[in-house]
Parts: structure tokens; sequence; C-alpha cells
């Protein structure tokens, strides 16, 4: 008899349903047994070293199911027994073969734990309600358009070559914490592009070899990548999720190894705190986070070639927190961020940081940020000269009611803007800084005007000055005659009453010019600081 037609024994005429089929072996007559019971068949010997899945110790015969009656029982199972649930939960057993049911429709509950797997998991659409590999050791699984009810857990599986999960459909959660995804052969660890999650995906404690690649994924809730290891560092990408939606937060911060995951908390003392590491870029372009991407303690190790890319990103918050990278860019250009909470030793180095077209609403430093350190850090996003960092940044300082400091970024702005002009523009560009400072300093203008002014007084004391007309001129006031000079609208009385004559006209009309550059400049502030109030 062959083996197909042997397990349809219990089908044929004169058998009753649920019947054993005649060609299972022991192991697979308890595992059919357990099956209709609903209970848990756990072949577990004990010793912690022999029951290892992903250990060397061979499992024979004893513990060995083959492929096709466990898919035997999942598609075209016997019915449960009275009172019962069917329902498959394995434990330390061996699947010999290669477990397929591409295209099925699975009812009962699936649960292995501690499993060994001699071949590739097949459940490219399929139909599961909720399905749970537990610690199972599994060469590849191939789960494309997988659609299930429930959830899809995988924790501290080891897949040798890969997960694909491409446009799979999880009702609930999908969990891959703790475990270890190696590269197939395109270079992908796990390929999840399409995949829709109706709550949370877990992967804390993930160890990726490969690239991840979740682009224009959707996740229900959240995204957490605490204390994940995600290698891939002679590609470009680590962790590919352009166009990724995830409804509340993505995170990527440290977990309590062997210890409840930690979400922005100090951990308890004596908990090893595992960071987020990614060696390899990170690609979130275009991503859509509906309350924050959490950054906090993650480290990046990246060469020049890689980054992390986060533009055109849309969030309420980016807590950029984690470790500063030593090589490597980050790009930030034309994402959109309300609330910026951040740490001065985050941020890279000149030639690192690229934020054109970023904007964001608030400014929330973690620990001491100097001005001066945030116009080095706008520097650093600005190789050439770009004026947008610079307002964007004097905008949010003024919104927040620091107009000195905002005042301090755009006069920042007009020296870097200074180095770019030709030498005759620089040159006028340093007159304006040492005199009134761009006009961002008015009062220093008004201390020019009164030193011109007291210059001036002395310097006309000495002046020949004989009168336009021999009557009817006033007496000659050398303080007067200045101050009216230096001032464009008002007249005095005293410029018209009097003529001078060489060296002392050019003084007058350099004194004039100066007094119409001073003023305007006064003014100027004056209008800015009543329109600010």
């Amino acid at each position: 008899m062959t083996e197909r037609a042997g397990f349809h024994a219990g089908c044929q005429p004169g058998n009753l349903p649920g019947d054993l089929p005649g060609d299972l072996t022991a192991v697979e007559a308890g595992m059919w047994q357990a099956f209709r019971n609903g209970s848990v068949y756990d072949l577990r010997s004990g010793d912690a070293l022999v029951d290892d899945p992903h250990g060397g110790h061979p499992w024979g015969p004893e513990r060995t199911v083959r492929a096709r009656v466990v898919c035997w029982l999942l598609l075209d199972g016997p019915p449960a027994l009275a009172g019962r649930v069917s329902s498959l939960k394995l434990a330390g057993l061996r699947i010999e073969g290669s477990l397929d049911l591409a295209g099925g429709t699975v009812v009962p509950y699936v649960e292995m734990a501690g499993c060994r797997f001699e071949r590739e998991v097949l459940l490219p659409e399929a139909r599961f309600t909720t399905v749970r590999l537990l610690d199972c050791s599994v060469p590849r699984l191939e789960a494309a358009r997988v659609h299930t009810e429930g959830d899809l857990h995988l924790p501290r599986c080891r897949f040798p070559g890969g997960v694909r999960l491409t446009d799979a459909q999880i009702g609930t959660d999908l969990l891959l914490s703790q475990a270890i995804v190696h590269r197939d052969r395109t270079g992908r660890s796990i390929a999840a592009d399409g995949l829709t999650v109706g709550q949370d995906l877990q992967a804390e404690l993930l160890e990726s070899h490969g690239e991840f690649s979740l682009r224009s994924a959707k996740i229900g809730v959240s995204l957490s990548l605490r204390g994940a290891r995600l290698s891939n560092p002679q590609a470009r990408l680590a962790l590919n999720a352009p166009q990724l939606t995830v409804e509340r937060t993505l995170y990527l911060t440290p977990a309590g190894v062997g210890g409840t995951p930690l979400s922005g908390v100090t951990p308890a003392r004596g908990t090893r705190v595992q960071p987020f590491e990614c060696q390899g870029g990170i690609r979130l372009d275009d991503g859509r986070f509906g309350d924050a991407v959490d950054l906090e303690g993650a480290r990046l190790v990246l060469t020049d070639e890689q980054a992390l890319s986060l533009r055109r990103v849309q969030t309420p918050e980016l807590r950029f927190l984690g470790e500063r990278p030593r090589r490597g860019n980050v790009l930030l250009s034309g994402a959109r961020i309300v609330t910026l909470v951040d740490r001065a030793s985050s941020w890279p180095g000149p030639g690192g940081l690229h934020m054109g077209g970023f904007v964001y609403e608030n400014l929330v430093p973690r620990g001491p940020f100097s001005l001066a350190q945030r116009l080095d850090w706008v520097a650093a996003a600005t190789a050439e000269y770009n004026p947008e960092p610079y307002e964007r940044l004097a905008a949010v300082l003024r919104e927040s009611g620091e107009d000195e400091d905002a005042r301090e970024v755009l006069l920042a702005k007009h020296r870097r803007r200074r180095e770019t002009l030709p030498p005759a523009a620089k040159l006028w560009g340093y007159v304006q800084d040492w005199t009134v400072a761009y006009g961002y300093r008015p009062g220093r203008a008004a201390v020019w005007m009164a030193v011109l002014w007291a210059a001036g007084s002395l310097a006309f004391a000495h002046a020949g000055r004989p009168p336009v007309s021999q009557g009817g001129h006033p007496q000659w006031n050398p303080a007067l005659y200045a101050l009216d000079l230096l001032l464009p609208v008002v007249d005095l009385g005293q410029v018209s009453q009097w003529q001078l004559r060489g060296g002392w006209q050019w003084l007058a009309a350099a004194m004039i010019l100066l007094g119409w550059t001073l003023a305007t400049t006064v003014a100027a502030g004056a209008t800015r600081l009543l329109r600010r109030n």
C-alpha cells in the first residue's frame, strides 16, 4: 500500500470517523489521539541538552513524525472526542519532510514548542486561526500572503534560511521576540513587504542577519524592536521600511535581558540592559507614526555610505536620544515633527546631518543643550549655506518666548551667509556685524550714535565755520551741529546756517551717511520689539 493510500485507510467503508489509519507509527498514533483530545503531545526528555531543538543531539524515530501526517491532521483531521476541541499541540518533536500547507484552510489551533523541522515550512496563502511556533528550529518559513484571524507567534525560533511574510495579514499580534533569523539567497532575513498586523509587532531581542524588509507594512498599534540586533554591514540597509505605517510608536530602544522590556523607565537594579543595535543602514522614509519614533539608547554602526534615513517622516514626537553615530549620515530632509526630544551628544558632526525642509514645532532637550551647541547642530546640517534650518530654529525659539536666542540664531545665519559672499560684500558684512550686528542688536547702534556724536562734537569745535549769511545766524554749537548731521529727519537749524570747507565737508558727509544707517537700524529694531510685544 502506498503512503497516500495508507493515510486514507481510516476513511474506508467499515472504519468509523477518527479511527487510526493503519500505517501510522506509534509516535504518530500518539499525536493523532492527542489531536482529538486537544491535549499537548510532549516528547521532551527533561534533559535540557537533549531537548534543545537547536543543538546537535540527534533525535531518532522515537521523537519523529512525518510532515504529511501533520498536514493531514490540520487540513482533514479526525473529529474531536466528545466534549473536547481538537487542536495540534506538540512539544519536543522532530518533523520529517516539508510541512506544506500552501493554500490550505486550517481551523484547529496550532502550537508547537521546542520542535525541530528537518525541512522548510510552507504556508503561502494558507488561512489559520492562531499559529504558535515557540523555540523551534525551522530551516525556512515561507508564508507569503498567509492569513491568520488571531496571532502568529514565532518567539525564540531560529530560521537559518530566513522568513518570508510578504503581504501577510495577521489578525492580532505578530511575535518575533528573541528569534534568530539569517539571510536567504536574496540577502534578506525577514521579507515582510506589505505586511498587515492588526495590533502589535513585537520583535524584541531579535537577531537579524541580513535585510529586515518592511516596505509599506501597516501595524495597528506599536512596533517594538527593543533590544534587537540587526546586522547587515556589507549591504546598504539592515532595516528597510519605507512607507511604514505604525498607528502608535516605533521603539528602537533598550530591553532588559531576562526581564520585562524597558519602555522609557529606569531598569531595576541588577537587570542587564541590551540596547537596540543596528550594523547597517535604516530606511524609514515616508513613514507615518501616530505617537512617536523612539531612538533612546539606540546604537548605530554605519559605514560612510550608510544612513539613518527619516526623510519625509511624519510623527508627533521624535526621540533622538541614541548614541552618536561615528560614521554615516542622519537624513531628516522633509520630515515633519511636532516635538523633537533630543540630546546634544546624540547628533552626528559636520557633514553627517541633513535637514533640508525639516519642520519641527517644539524642542525638548534632554540634558544640557546650550544655544552654541544648537547652532553647531544647525551648522553640522548645512555643509553649504542654507538659511532654512536657521529660520526654523529661530521661529521655534521665538514661539517658546526665547526672543533673545532667536535673534542670536538669525545673527548666526547672516554670519554664515557672509562666508559665501565675494570679498567686497564680505567686508561690508563685517562692518555691519561690528557696528550694528546686522540690525539684531539695535542698542549697539545707539551706542555708536552716541560715540559719533561725542567725536563729532570734539572735532567740529576746531572747525572753521563761516556763516552762510552775515546776519541772523545762530551761535555756533559744535554738539548741536554734530547732532543735526547724525539725525536724518530732524532739523535743528545748524547745518543750513554754517558752511564748512575742505576735509570738514567730507567729515560732515560721512556723519550724515552714518546717521542714516544707524538711525534706520535703531528704528527697525524698535519696530521689531513693538511687534513682538
